[in-house]
C-alpha cells in the first residue's frame, strides 16, 4: 500500500494551476477567521435587523429555542406541583406584604414576597420583579435602587407585585450564586447536559409565573416584567421564552457594549451568532419600555440598541408599543427609572391614557425580619445542596430521554421535534444550502497511469470566513462509478488514510477528504464564559464535515453520497450525519468511546449540552435510517438503543455493528454491496 504522501505525488505528475472564473463572487477569505476571531461578553456587537415579519418571525422561534436548549429547559422539565407556603401577612395600610416560598423543582425552593393591593375586586394585573446583583439583592433599599420600594409602589397602583431572590441570595442560601460553575473557564459533566446557574433561574422566573396564576385575584392576559441589571437579563430572557410575559421593563441591561458578566447571564451556547439586542427584539409587539443611563453600558441606547430593536416592532406596525428613556445616573433602577416604569405599564394594563411617569411616594418600607422568609422559620426538611441538585437535575434529564425513546411514528415524530431541536443547538452546527457554499480549486493534477486526478480545494460559507480545505480523488470517467465518499480523520496525514483512499479509489469511488477544524486557538485569560459565545473545536469540525458533504452531494449528484469516519472522527461523523439529510450510507469508527460517561465525554467530545440531547442516539433517529456500519465500538456504544430504532422504522438489514474494527478491504466491500 502506497503512504499518503505517496499517493498524492503518483496522482500530480505536473500541477496545473486553475483560472477561476467569476472570483468575485466565488472570494474566499484568505485565511479561516475561526481560529483568531474569539468572541467575548465585551465585545462591540450589531443588530441589522430583518426585511420581514415572517422572515423575523422564523429567527425569533430559533433563538428561542436556542435560549431554552443553553438552559437545559428545551424540551421543558415537567412541572411539578409547586405547594406554595404564603403566610406572615404584614399591613402596610394600604397594601401587604406576606413571605412566599415554592419547590420550583422537588427540593429547590424559590424564597420572595408578595405584595398585594387592598380593597380591590375583580382580577388585577401583576409584576414579576427580579433583582439585579446588588449586595442586598431583593432587600436593597438605597438612592440607587430599592426593590422594597419598587414592589411596594406597584402594589399601591393595584398590581400583584413579586419579588423573589436570585440563586445563592438572602434566603435562597442553600445554593450558591456559584452553582454549576465549570463552564465560566472550562468545561465539566454539568455543561454536558446543560445545568448551569442561567438556566435554573430561568426555571425559577417561569415557575413564578406558574405561582401567580395560582392566586384566584391574577390576571392571566396582564403579567408583566421588570429588573435591572442581572434582573434585566432575568427580564429579557423569560420574555424571550414565555409568552405570558405581556409587557416588560429590561433596566440597564440591553447593550451592544456587554452583554452580562456574571454566571447567571452566561450558559453555553446561549449568545453564539447572536447578543442581547436581537434577543431583547423576541419581545416585539408586546409593549416593552427600554430604561438607560448615561453611567453604563446602556449610555448608547437611544442612539444604537433601541432605534435596532424599534426596526422589529416596526415590522409588526407596532411602534407605539415601544418606548426608551435614559436617566443621567450610574447603573441603577432609581426612583426616575422607576416612575418611567410605573407610567409606562399604567398605560398598558390600568388604562391610563397617557405614558409619561407616575410619581413614586415615599414612605418607609417593610422591615427585614418582614421580609425575611426563614427569620425565625425552620428550611425545608427536603431542601438540596449544590451537588444534590445537580444529580437531581441530571437523573431528570436522563428519564426524560428514557421515557421519550420512541417506539411508534407519532413517538418519532415527537423525538425528532423536541431532542433532534436539541441536538441541532446542542451542535449549532447546520447543512448549508447550494447557495451558501464557496469552492476554489486551488490546484488539479493530470491523470495518472489509471486516469485518477487530484484536485485541491478550499471551500467556505457565505459571510462564515471559515476555511476547509479538501482533498479529492476522482476515479477514472470510464469505470463505472459507484459513489462519492467523504473520508473524515482526525489526521488526514495519517498512515491509515492514504492507503484507504488509494483503494476506495481503485474501486471506482470518487474520494474526498476532508481536513476539519483544528483548534488550537489562543483564547486570552481574561475571557471568561468562552462557550457563552463560541462554539468548541469539536462542533466546528461537525460543521466542516456537513460544509464538505453539501459540496461533494452538488458536485456530484448523480451519485449517492457515502460518508466514512476514521478513529476519534468517527464520532463526528456520526453527529454530523444526523444533520445531513443526503446521506445514501455511512460507516463510523466509534474508536472504542465509552459512550455510557460523562467523563469520555468531557475529555473526548466537549460539547455543551450534548449528553442533554442524547447525544448519539439521537443522531440516528434525526437522520434517514439509511445504510449504518458501526465499527470499533469495543462493546462500549449505545448500539442496543440504535438496533431498537432500526427495527421499529428502518430495515435492520441496513445496520451493521461490529465490537472491532473492520478493515479496509471491509469497508470497501460495505461500501460496495
Amino acid at each position: 500500500m502506497m503512504r499518503y504522501c505517496a499517493l498524492q505525488t503518483a496522482f500530480g505528475l505536473a500541477l496545473i494551476i486553475l483560472t477561476i472564473g467569476n472570483v468575485k463572487a466565488q472570494q474566499l477569505p484568505a485565511e479561516d477567521a475561526r481560529l483568531k476571531e474569539i468572541r467575548h461578553l465585551d465585545l462591540k456587537y450589531s443588530f441589522s435587523g430583518y426585511k420581514t415579519r415572517d422572515e423575523w418571525m422564523v429567527r425569533a422561534g430559533q433563538l428561542k429555542r436556542q435560549i431554552l436548549s443553553s438552559a437545559g429547559l428545551w424540551p421543558m422539565p415537567e412541572k411539578t406541583p409547586l405547594k406554595p407556603v404564603i403566610f406572615g401577612k404584614v399591613d402596610r395600610g394600604d397594601h401587604t406584604v406576606e413571605k412566599v416560598w415554592f419547590e420550583s423543582t422537588p427540593g429547590h425552593y424559590v424564597t420572595g414576597n408578595l405584595y398585594r393591593p387592598k380593597n380591590t375586586t375583580g382580577k388585577l394585573p401583576a409584576v414579576l420583579c427580579p433583582h439585579g446583583h446588588w449586595t442586598y439583592g431583593r432587600l436593597e433599599n438605597q438612592h440607587l435602587n430599592s426593590g422594597p420600594a419598587r414592589a411596594a409602589t406597584f402594589a399601591r397602583q393595584g398590581y400583584v407585585a413579586f419579588t423573589w431572590d436570585m440563586v445563592g441570595y438572602n434566603d435562597s442560601s442553600m445554593i450558591s450564586h456559584r452553582f454549576a460553575i465549570g463552564h465560566r473557564n472550562g468545561f465539566d459533566r454539568n455543561t454536558l447536559w446543560s445545568v448551569n446557574l442561567l438556566g435554573l433561574q430561568l426555571w425559577n422566573s417561569i415557575r413564578s409565573i406558574d405561582f401567580l396564576l395560582t392566586l384566584p385575584e391574577v390576571d392571566p392576559e396582564r403579567i408583566a416584567c421588570t429588573g435591572e441589571s442581572g434582573g434585566g437579563t432575568q427580564t429579557f430572557l423569560l420574555m424571550a421564552v414565555d409568552e405570558r410575559v405581556k409587557q416588560a421593563a429590561p433596566v440597564n441591561m440591553i447593550s451592544f457594549l456587554m452583554q452580562g458578566g456574571s454566571l447567571c447571564e452566561n450558559a453555553p451556547n446561549l449568545r453564539i451568532d447572536t447578543n442581547n439586542v436581537e434577543i431583547g427584539a423576541i419581545m416585539a409587539p408586546r409593549p416593552m419600555i427600554m430604561v438607560s443611563a448615561t453611567g453604563d453600558w446602556t449610555k448608547n441606547t437611544l442612539k444604537d440598541e433601541y432605534p435596532a430593536i424599534r426596526g422589529i416592532y416596526n415590522l409588526f406596525d407596532a411602534e407605539d408599543k415601544l418606548t426608551a428613556i435614559q436617566i443621567d445616573a450610574p447603573h441603577n433602577y432609581n426612583q426616575a427609572s422607576r416612575e418611567a416604569v410605573y407610567g409606562w405599564f399604567a398605560h398598558w394594563f390600568l388604562g391610563r391614557p397617557e405614558t409619561g411617569p407616575i410619581r413614586e411616594r415615599g414612605g418607609a418600607v417593610a422591615t427585614l425580619p418582614e421580609l425575611m422568609v426563614f427569620f425565625g422559620n425552620k428550611r425545608p426538611e427536603n431542601e438540596l445542596n449544590e451537588e444534590q441538585l445537580a444529580e437531581t437535575l441530571i437523573r431528570n434529564s436522563r428519564q426524560q430521554l428514557d421515557a421519550a425513546f420512541p417506539t411508534d411514528a407519532a413517538g418519532l415524530e415527537k423525538y425528532r421535534r423536541e431532542f433532534g431541536v436539541t441536538l441541532r443547538n446542542s451542535l449549532l452546527a447546520e447543512y448549508p444550502g447550494a447557495g451558501e457554499i464557496l469552492s476554489k480549486t486551488i490546484s488539479e493534477s493530470t491523470q495518472d497511469s489509471r486516469g485518477v486526478r487530484r484536485r485541491e480545494v478550499k471551500l467556505s460559507r457565505t459571510g462564515r470566513g471559515d476555511i476547509v480545505p479538501v482533498t479529492l480523488w476522482l476515479a477514472p470517467e470510464k469505470r463505472s462509478l459507484k459513489s462519492a465518499v467523504l473520508i473524515v480523520a482526525a489526521d488526514p496525514k495519517s498512515d491509515e488514510t492514504g492507503p484507504l483512499a488509494e483503494a476506495l479509489v481503485n474501486a471506482g469511488h470518487h474520494v474526498a477528504l476532508v481536513n476539519v477544524f483544528p483548534g488550537g486557538r489562543q483564547v486570552p485569560a481574561e475571557y471568561n464564559f468562552f462557550t457563552t459565545y463560541n462554539r468548541t473545536d469539536v462542533a466546528l469540525r461537525v460543521q466542516d464535515i456537513l460544509t464538505s458533504a453539501a459540496w461533494l452531494d452538488m458536485e456530484f449528484s448523480s451519485l449517492r453520497l457515502s460518508l466514512v469516519g476514521t478513529g476519534e472522527a468517527g464520532l463526528w461523523t456520526l453527529l454530523a450525519r444526523g444533520l445531513a439529510p443526503n446521506v445514501d450510507r455511512a460507516l463510523i469508527d466509534t474508536d472504542g468511546f465509552k459512550a455510557s460517561l460523562d467523563e469520555e465525554f468531557v475529555r473526548r467530545l466537549p460539547i455543551p449540552g450534548i449528553r442533554r440531547a442524547g447525544d448519539f442516539v439521537t443522531a440516528v433517529a434525526i437522520a434517514p435510517f439509511s445504510r449504518l456500519a458501526i465499527h470499533n465500538t469495543g462493546g462500549n456504544f449505545p448500539t442496543h438503543r440504535i438496533q431498537d430504532l432500526y427495527g421499529n422504522f428502518g430495515n435492520p438489514d441496513d445496520l451493521n455493528i461490529r465490537s472491532t474494527r473492520l478493515s479496509n478491504a471491509e469497508i470497501v466491500s460495505w461500501l460496495r454491496n
